[in-house]
Protein backbone atom coordinates (compact mmCIF):
# COMPACT_ATOMS: atom_id res chain seq x y z
CA UNK A 1 0.00 0.00 0.00
CA UNK A 2 1.35 3.37 -0.86
CA UNK A 3 0.55 6.61 -0.08
CA UNK A 4 0.64 7.52 -3.74
CA UNK A 5 0.66 6.43 -7.14
CA UNK A 6 1.71 8.69 -9.24
CA UNK A 7 0.73 7.39 -13.51
CA UNK A 8 3.52 9.05 -15.78
CA UNK A 9 6.86 9.97 -15.50
CA UNK A 10 6.77 13.35 -17.71
CA UNK A 11 7.89 16.73 -16.36
CA UNK A 12 4.56 16.49 -14.19
CA UNK A 13 4.72 13.26 -12.59
CA UNK A 14 8.19 13.70 -12.05
CA UNK A 15 7.54 16.99 -10.19
CA UNK A 16 4.61 15.52 -8.74
CA UNK A 17 6.46 12.27 -6.85
CA UNK A 18 9.42 14.56 -6.40
CA UNK A 19 7.20 16.99 -4.00
CA UNK A 20 5.45 13.91 -2.76
CA UNK A 21 8.20 11.97 -1.51
CA UNK A 22 10.04 15.38 0.05
CA UNK A 23 7.16 15.22 2.30
CA UNK A 24 8.32 12.02 3.48
CA UNK A 25 5.52 10.02 1.37
CA UNK A 26 5.61 6.37 -0.11
CA UNK A 27 5.53 6.97 -3.76
CA UNK A 28 5.06 4.94 -6.89
CA UNK A 29 5.75 6.21 -10.37
CA UNK A 30 4.42 4.10 -13.33
CA UNK A 31 5.90 4.79 -16.11
CA UNK A 32 5.23 2.62 -19.70
CA UNK A 33 8.14 3.87 -21.59
CA UNK A 34 11.39 6.05 -20.70
CA UNK A 35 11.10 8.87 -18.08
CA UNK A 36 10.80 12.33 -19.40
CA UNK A 37 7.96 11.71 -21.90
CA UNK A 38 7.59 14.40 -24.62
CA UNK A 39 10.85 15.74 -23.74
CA UNK A 40 12.92 12.94 -24.78
CA UNK A 41 11.28 13.68 -28.50
CA UNK A 42 12.18 17.63 -28.35
CA UNK A 43 15.43 18.66 -29.33
CA UNK A 44 16.28 22.19 -27.67
CA UNK A 45 14.07 23.71 -24.71
CA UNK A 46 14.86 27.55 -24.78
CA UNK A 47 11.81 28.42 -22.20
CA UNK A 48 12.37 26.41 -19.42
CA UNK A 49 13.52 28.80 -16.95
CA UNK A 50 17.26 28.24 -16.11
CA UNK A 51 18.24 27.53 -18.99
CA UNK A 52 19.16 29.31 -22.31
CA UNK A 53 19.19 26.23 -24.02
CA UNK A 54 18.80 22.50 -22.98
CA UNK A 55 18.24 18.91 -25.25
CA UNK A 56 15.21 17.51 -24.04
CA UNK A 57 16.66 14.27 -23.11
CA UNK A 58 19.22 16.14 -20.83
CA UNK A 59 16.19 17.98 -19.17
CA UNK A 60 14.66 14.50 -19.04
CA UNK A 61 17.46 12.79 -16.89
CA UNK A 62 18.17 15.55 -15.14
CA UNK A 63 14.43 15.65 -13.23
CA UNK A 64 14.45 11.58 -12.82
CA UNK A 65 18.04 12.19 -10.75
CA UNK A 66 15.81 14.48 -8.18
CA UNK A 67 13.09 12.09 -8.07
CA UNK A 68 15.38 9.43 -7.60
CA UNK A 69 17.71 11.21 -4.39
CA UNK A 70 14.39 11.56 -2.93
CA UNK A 71 13.21 7.60 -2.48
CA UNK A 72 10.40 7.51 -5.57
CA UNK A 73 10.31 3.74 -6.28
CA UNK A 74 10.13 3.69 -10.33
CA UNK A 75 8.67 0.65 -12.27
CA UNK A 76 7.61 0.32 -15.78
CA UNK A 77 3.58 -0.93 -16.95
CA UNK A 78 0.71 -0.41 -18.78
CA UNK A 79 -1.92 1.00 -16.79
CA UNK A 80 -5.45 -0.65 -17.70
CA UNK A 81 -8.13 0.65 -15.24
CA UNK A 82 -8.33 2.26 -11.96
CA UNK A 83 -10.89 1.03 -9.65
CA UNK A 84 -12.34 3.39 -6.16
CA UNK A 85 -12.22 0.97 -3.11
CA UNK A 86 -12.98 4.10 -1.16
CA UNK A 87 -10.40 4.68 0.95
CA UNK A 88 -7.42 3.50 -1.32
CA UNK A 89 -7.11 2.53 -5.17
CA UNK A 90 -6.34 0.41 -7.28
CA UNK A 91 -4.20 0.33 -10.37
CA UNK A 92 -4.48 -2.61 -12.60
CA UNK A 93 -1.80 -3.18 -14.70
CA UNK A 94 -1.23 -5.90 -17.06
CA UNK A 95 0.30 -8.42 -14.55
CA UNK A 96 0.20 -6.72 -11.31
CA UNK A 97 -2.09 -4.63 -9.11
CA UNK A 98 -0.94 -1.62 -7.31
CA UNK A 99 -2.65 -0.03 -4.30
CA UNK A 100 -2.68 3.17 -3.07
CA UNK A 101 -4.01 5.82 -0.87
CA UNK A 102 -4.26 8.65 -3.33
CA UNK A 103 -3.44 8.83 -7.40
CA UNK A 104 -1.75 11.34 -9.54
CA UNK A 105 -3.00 10.60 -13.37
CA UNK A 106 -0.42 12.19 -15.50
CA UNK A 107 -0.11 9.87 -18.49
CA UNK A 108 0.50 12.82 -20.93
CA UNK A 109 -0.89 12.59 -24.53
CA UNK A 110 0.19 11.46 -28.20
CA UNK A 111 0.33 13.10 -31.42
CA UNK A 112 -2.86 13.71 -33.28
CA UNK A 113 -2.39 10.93 -36.85
CA UNK A 114 -3.94 12.01 -40.19
CA UNK A 115 -5.94 9.17 -41.04
CA UNK A 116 -5.03 9.72 -45.04
CA UNK A 117 -4.09 6.69 -46.95
CA UNK A 118 -0.77 5.72 -46.96
CA UNK A 119 -0.12 7.09 -43.20
CA UNK A 120 -0.22 4.05 -41.58
CA UNK A 121 1.47 1.86 -44.82
CA UNK A 122 4.98 4.54 -44.43
CA UNK A 123 4.68 4.79 -40.48
CA UNK A 124 8.41 4.07 -40.25
CA UNK A 125 9.20 3.97 -43.88
CA UNK A 126 9.09 7.71 -44.12
CA UNK A 127 6.29 8.45 -42.21
CA UNK A 128 7.01 10.20 -38.43
CA UNK A 129 5.92 12.09 -35.93
CA UNK A 130 9.25 12.96 -34.37
CA UNK A 131 12.04 15.53 -35.82
CA UNK A 132 14.31 14.45 -33.29
CA UNK A 133 13.86 10.48 -33.34
CA UNK A 134 14.22 10.21 -37.02
CA UNK A 135 15.13 13.49 -38.73
CA UNK A 136 18.96 12.29 -39.09
CA UNK A 137 17.76 9.70 -41.55
CA UNK A 138 16.99 12.00 -43.92
CA UNK A 139 19.95 14.14 -44.77
CA UNK A 140 19.73 15.67 -48.10
CA UNK A 141 16.11 15.04 -48.62
CA UNK A 142 13.01 16.75 -48.95
CA UNK A 143 10.70 16.92 -46.81
CA UNK A 144 7.15 17.48 -45.63
CA UNK A 145 5.59 18.86 -42.22
CA UNK A 146 2.02 18.90 -42.00
CA UNK A 147 1.04 21.54 -39.51
CA UNK A 148 1.23 25.03 -38.52
CA UNK A 149 1.21 25.50 -34.59
CA UNK A 150 4.48 25.71 -32.73
CA UNK A 151 5.44 21.96 -32.67
CA UNK A 152 5.20 22.00 -36.33
CA UNK A 153 7.45 25.16 -37.04
CA UNK A 154 9.78 24.10 -34.57
CA UNK A 155 10.41 20.78 -35.83
CA UNK A 156 10.55 22.21 -39.86
CA UNK A 157 13.21 24.12 -38.60
CA UNK A 158 15.31 21.64 -36.57
CA UNK A 159 14.77 18.98 -39.81
CA UNK A 160 16.67 22.10 -41.85
CA UNK A 161 19.62 20.63 -40.38
CA UNK A 162 19.62 17.29 -42.22
CA UNK A 163 17.17 18.13 -44.82
CA UNK A 164 17.61 19.98 -48.23
CA UNK A 165 14.06 21.40 -48.18
CA UNK A 166 11.40 21.36 -45.94
CA UNK A 167 7.89 22.40 -46.94
CA UNK A 168 5.16 23.14 -44.20
CA UNK A 169 1.81 22.07 -45.55
CA UNK A 170 -0.82 24.04 -43.21
CA UNK A 171 -4.75 24.56 -44.45
CA UNK A 172 -4.67 27.36 -43.46
CA UNK A 173 -3.23 31.25 -44.82
CA UNK A 174 -0.85 31.66 -41.96
CA UNK A 175 0.77 30.03 -38.95
CA UNK A 176 -0.44 29.38 -35.99
CA UNK A 177 2.55 29.15 -34.05
CA UNK A 178 4.51 32.17 -32.08
CA UNK A 179 5.47 35.01 -33.65
CA UNK A 180 9.18 34.50 -32.76
CA UNK A 181 8.92 30.65 -34.21
CA UNK A 182 7.15 32.10 -37.06
CA UNK A 183 9.80 34.60 -37.77
CA UNK A 184 12.69 31.88 -37.79
CA UNK A 185 10.70 29.87 -40.57
CA UNK A 186 10.35 32.81 -42.51
CA UNK A 187 13.93 33.56 -42.43
CA UNK A 188 15.39 29.85 -43.26
CA UNK A 189 15.72 29.66 -46.84
CA UNK A 190 15.13 25.67 -46.84
CA UNK A 191 11.51 26.15 -45.34
CA UNK A 192 8.74 26.39 -47.82
CA UNK A 193 5.00 26.81 -47.44
CA UNK A 194 1.81 25.32 -48.77
CA UNK A 195 -0.86 27.34 -47.79
CA UNK A 196 -4.55 26.74 -47.66
CA UNK A 197 -3.29 23.21 -48.66
CA UNK A 198 -4.38 19.60 -46.70
CA UNK A 199 -2.49 16.51 -47.00
CA UNK A 200 -5.02 13.92 -49.45
CA UNK A 201 -2.72 11.02 -49.67
CA UNK A 202 0.79 9.67 -48.96
CA UNK A 203 2.63 8.05 -51.82
CA UNK A 204 5.33 5.10 -51.92
CA UNK A 205 6.61 2.40 -53.50
CA UNK A 206 7.05 -1.19 -51.74
CA UNK A 207 9.60 0.94 -49.37
CA UNK A 208 9.31 4.41 -48.56
CA UNK A 209 7.69 7.60 -49.51
CA UNK A 210 8.57 8.72 -52.68
CA UNK A 211 5.59 11.63 -52.21
CA UNK A 212 2.20 12.78 -51.28
CA UNK A 213 -0.91 14.20 -52.98
CA UNK A 214 -2.02 17.79 -51.65
CA UNK A 215 -4.83 19.54 -52.03
CA UNK A 216 -6.18 23.42 -52.00
CA UNK A 217 -9.09 24.00 -49.59
CA UNK A 218 -10.41 27.67 -51.41
CA UNK A 219 -9.52 25.97 -55.00
CA UNK A 220 -10.06 22.18 -54.71
CA UNK A 221 -7.11 21.51 -57.30
CA UNK A 222 -5.52 18.50 -56.00
CA UNK A 223 -1.63 17.95 -57.15
CA UNK A 224 1.66 15.65 -56.31
CA UNK A 225 4.35 16.45 -55.03
CA UNK A 226 7.93 14.12 -54.66
CA UNK A 227 8.72 14.18 -51.22
CA UNK A 228 11.37 11.52 -49.15
CA UNK A 229 9.41 12.07 -45.68
CA UNK A 230 6.36 13.44 -44.27
CA UNK A 231 6.46 14.65 -40.66
CA UNK A 232 2.87 14.83 -39.05
CA UNK A 233 2.10 17.75 -36.00
CA UNK A 234 -1.82 18.22 -36.43
CA UNK A 235 -2.85 17.98 -32.49
CA UNK A 236 -2.88 16.08 -29.83
CA UNK A 237 -4.68 12.86 -28.14
CA UNK A 238 -5.11 12.46 -24.22
CA UNK A 239 -3.62 9.19 -23.27
CA UNK A 240 -6.55 8.31 -21.28
CA UNK A 241 -8.44 4.97 -22.47
CA UNK A 242 -8.24 3.08 -18.58
CA UNK A 243 -10.05 6.07 -16.66
CA UNK A 244 -12.97 7.37 -19.15
CA UNK A 245 -15.41 5.03 -17.59
CA UNK A 246 -14.55 6.75 -14.12
CA UNK A 247 -16.38 9.64 -14.86
CA UNK A 248 -13.29 12.42 -15.10
CA UNK A 249 -12.67 12.78 -18.72
CA UNK A 250 -14.88 15.41 -20.70
CA UNK A 251 -16.15 14.35 -24.34
CA UNK A 252 -12.99 14.39 -26.11
CA UNK A 253 -10.58 12.35 -23.24
CA UNK A 254 -9.14 15.42 -21.18
CA UNK A 255 -8.95 14.77 -17.53
CA UNK A 256 -11.30 17.60 -15.49
CA UNK A 257 -9.89 18.76 -12.55
CA UNK A 258 -10.15 22.25 -10.26
CA UNK A 259 -7.20 24.67 -10.04
CA UNK A 260 -6.19 22.30 -7.52
CA UNK A 261 -5.51 19.62 -9.62
CA UNK A 262 -8.72 17.30 -7.98
CA UNK A 263 -10.58 15.01 -9.86
CA UNK A 264 -13.76 14.23 -9.50
CA UNK A 265 -13.22 11.67 -7.24
CA UNK A 266 -11.49 12.12 -3.49
CA UNK A 267 -7.41 11.17 -3.52
CA UNK A 268 -7.29 11.28 -7.40
CA UNK A 269 -6.06 14.30 -9.15
CA UNK A 270 -4.89 14.85 -12.95
CA UNK A 271 -1.67 16.92 -14.00
CA UNK A 272 0.06 18.10 -17.07
CA UNK A 273 -0.69 17.67 -20.87
CA UNK A 274 -3.23 14.64 -20.22
CA UNK A 275 -6.18 17.92 -18.04
CA UNK A 276 -8.38 19.86 -20.03
CA UNK A 277 -6.47 23.43 -20.35
CA UNK A 278 -5.18 25.79 -22.87
CA UNK A 279 -1.44 25.58 -22.44
CA UNK A 280 0.59 22.25 -22.50
CA UNK A 281 4.47 23.32 -21.99
CA UNK A 282 6.98 21.40 -19.46
CA UNK A 283 6.40 24.80 -17.24
CA UNK A 284 2.64 24.35 -16.60
CA UNK A 285 3.32 20.71 -15.93
CA UNK A 286 6.07 20.80 -13.15
CA UNK A 287 3.77 23.86 -11.71
CA UNK A 288 0.73 21.50 -11.69
CA UNK A 289 3.39 18.79 -10.49
CA UNK A 290 4.38 20.74 -7.64
CA UNK A 291 0.75 21.54 -6.70
CA UNK A 292 -0.38 18.05 -6.58
CA UNK A 293 2.15 16.93 -4.47
CA UNK A 294 1.52 19.04 -2.16
CA UNK A 295 -1.91 18.34 -1.82
CA UNK A 296 -2.23 15.00 -1.71
CA UNK A 297 0.35 15.51 1.42
CA UNK A 298 -3.04 17.90 2.69
CA UNK A 299 -5.80 15.28 1.66
CA UNK A 300 -3.57 12.29 3.28
CA UNK A 301 -3.54 13.96 6.09
CA UNK A 302 -7.47 15.25 6.24
CA UNK A 303 -8.01 11.30 5.63
CA UNK A 304 -5.40 10.74 9.24
CA UNK A 305 -8.06 13.04 11.28
CA UNK A 306 -11.34 11.52 9.67
CA UNK A 307 -9.92 8.25 10.95
CA UNK A 308 -8.52 9.32 14.32
CA UNK A 309 -12.22 11.18 14.69
CA UNK A 310 -14.07 7.76 14.02
CA UNK A 311 -11.63 5.69 16.39
CA UNK A 312 -12.53 7.98 19.03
Amino acid sequence: MYDVIVIGAGPAGMTAALYASRSNLSVLMIERGVPGGQMNNTAEIENYPGFDSIMGPDLSMKMYESVEKFGTENVYGMVLDIKDQGSYKEIICEDTTYQGKSVIIATGCVHRKLGVAGEEEYAGRGVSYCAVCDGAFFRNKHLMVIGGGDSAVEEAIYLTQFASKVTIVHRRDELRAQKIIQDRAFANEKIAFEWDTVLEEIIGNDMVVTGVQLKNVKTEAVKEVAADGVFIYVGLDPLTEPFRTSGITNEEGWIITDQEMRTSIPGVYAIGDVREKTLRQITTAVGEGGIAGQQVYNYLESMKEVEAGVSE
